[in-house]
């Protein structure tokens, strides 16, 4: 009887719980109800206030719960190459089954490509009818949505026709305007595309500096770092947190800012500004000339930075989570991540942060974090709902409302900045008052003027020609520079330190500064040198250059130690 009596109240405890809960509005989705297929670089924060809001707003504005199939498989660019080679297994699929027509020689390759200038008959036909096709009926991914990331991921994809315009007939005036006819989500700004036919911005971003302030205070530096270059203090060495870039595209995006920084200093030294490079069949040749220098001079900037990295991880979430815990006393990271972090890990007693994030000043574009439609969405109606949700002010309160406000997220402060103008101080009346509304529920103060991403935007011009053509260079020539040359980068730069600094071995920065021959930033521009498929070829090349002249580096400094 005693062992009956134990096992009822045993079962008590456990089903009390399951017999007070009250139902949430995931839990009245079943099978048959809508389904959305999102895959998504965003972190699990992200993922459960979308999947829970959205689920709520649908329940209110079409009846129905719906739930999201998220499908997380790494950074935006391994997203990216995942959804290339799906989109390509499903169309041949189509083209030489129910089409039945034959796969012609280079047409895998042809097909997403994005410079395609083939003259090809049976390849043009191939690459119009991927684009001309958006039909799940036909061949799809089985995805819906590509929702977070870089823009120039997203802008990557559309020109490779993985995604397709949610609106062909023109954005609705509701979406992108307020009631008052004010436009609230802008194309451009600052040199930075917003929204665009491939895709919908729906929150900002900049890029900068993360450090733990015990760790500095351990490591004697008493100035936080607030520019890229304090990120090249030798007291750093291997203490800095690095994503790869060509795993992460947000962190390929900030040492784009670092480059592209360099070349604007170097272009005002010349008496230009950007203006002046408007079109750059008219560069004069000083101009052109400053260009390539500040080219240079940013490269190297990134490489001395890439001397000093603890590590360069795959996942761009990582090194704030380092940098938190003291793993790392310095990293580069996206805004969101640094405040995201900073909030999470406040000690919990005082309620002191233990890391801060900072945006260099005039060394970070405003850029946007944005959805696309994919081709061959299963869902595509539903999919462009939530696209339109993000916008709506119900979508964009998720961004920095603090859990728990009116029409905020139920659980974690995602610390991100809404897109949308009217979350923002404005002079129209109708954003002013918007703006006032939102104020008092906000995780961070969008009035400060170090936050506001519509005032940083106005302190920089971002210049595409400068950098823009870049990027997937760039992302290559930094992993071969300071991933796969990394060790003997490292040892480089410690004897170079050891020997009394840049200015006491300048043979020795030489030989660390110096760049594959033709590497120029004109250089780079060569398509047919660096194109993809001759990726595996320069990577080799230049992952043995660097690493002999690091060697090389290393002997020279050790040398004159020595001496």
């Amino acid at each position: 009887m005693k062992n009956i009596s134990v096992l009822l109240v045993a079962a008590l405890v456990i089903a009390l719980p399951f017999l007070f809960r009250q139902e949430t509005e995931e839990e009245q989705w079943v099978p048959g109800d809508p389904m959305l297929v999102v895959i998504s670089p965003h972190n699990e924060a992200i993922r459960y206030e979308f999947g829970r809001a959205f689920n709520r707003w649908h329940i209110e504005h079409h009846g129905s719960p719906v739930k999201i199939d998220w499908r997380t498989i790494g950074g935006t660019s391994e997203i990216g190459r995942y959804m290339e080679g799906e989109t390509q297994a499903a169309f041949r699929a189509w083209w030489t089954g129910p089409q039945g027509r034959d796969w012609p020689r280079g047409g895998t390759f042809e097909l997403t490509n994005h410079r395609f200038n083939s003259t090809a008959p049976e390849l043009i036909e191939l690459h119009r009818a991927l684009r001309e096709t958006d039909d799940p009926a036909a061949f799809g991914t089985g995805l819906d949505l590509f929702f977070g990331g870089g823009e120039y991921d997203h802008s990557l994809a559309f020109a490779k026709g993985l995604t397709v315009n949610p609106w062909p007939e023109g954005v609705p005036h509701e979406v992108v305007h307020n009631e008052a006819g004010t436009e609230i989500i802008p194309e451009r700004l600052s040199g930075e595309t917003w929204r665009a036919e491939g895709f919908m911005g729906t929150a900002l971003s900049t890029f900068g500096i993360i450090y733990n302030y015990d760790r500095l205070e351990d490591l004697g530096v008493e100035h936080p770092p607030a520019t890229w270059r304090d990120l090249t203090d030798p007291r750093f060495h291997r203490q800095l947190g690095v994503a790869d870039p060509t795993k992460s595209g947000s962190v390929a995006k900030a040492f784009e800012m670092i480059i592209h920084q360099e070349i604007n200093a170097a272009v005002e030294a010349a008496g230009y500004t950007w203006e002046d490079g408007a079109v750059e069949d008219e560069w004069p040749e000083a101009y052109r000339a400053a260009v390539e220098e500040g080219w240079w001079n940013g490269i190297n900037l990134v490489r001395l930075i890439g001397a000093n990295a603890r590590y360069f991880t795959d996942s761009a979430g990582k090194v704030p989570i380092d940098v938190s815990t003291g793993n790392a006393a310095v990293g580069i990271a996206i805004d969101f991540y640094g405040r995201y972090q900073a909030e999470t890990s406040r000690d919990p007693v005082t309620g002191r942060e233990r890391m801060r994030y900072v945006t260099p000043v005039g060394g970070s574009s405003v850029s946007c974090d944005p959805v696309s439609l994919i081709r061959g969405a299963p869902n595509r109606e539903l999919a462009v709902r939530f696209i339109e949700f993000t916008v709506s002010e119900a979508g964009q309160r998720l961004w920095n409302y603090r859990p728990g406000t009116p029409g905020g997220p139920d659980k974690f402060a995602l610390r991100r900045l809404p897109i949308r103008r009217d979350f923002y101080p404005g002079d129209s009346p109708d954003i002013q008052a918007a703006f006032d509304s939102h104020a008092p529920h906000t995780s961070d103060d969008l009035s400060d003027e170090t936050v506001n991403p519509y005032h940083l935007a106005s302190q920089f011009e971002y210049v595409s020609m400068w950098t823009g053509r870049h990027f997937s260079i760039h992302r290559n020539l930094i992993r071969a520079m300071c991933l796969d040359a990394g060790d003997e980068l490292s040892a480089a730069w410690a004897a170079i330190a050891r020997a009394g600094g840049p200015e006491a071995v300048p043979e020795a920065m030489e030989a660390l500064f110096a760049l594959p021959e033709g590497l120029t930033w004109s250089g780079a521009l060569d398509r047919e040198r660096f194109s993809s498929a001759r990726r595996m070829e320069y990577m080799r090349e230049w992952v043995l250059f660097f690493r002999a002249q690091y060697r090389l580096a290393r002997e020279l400094a050790e040398e004159a130690a020595s001496a």
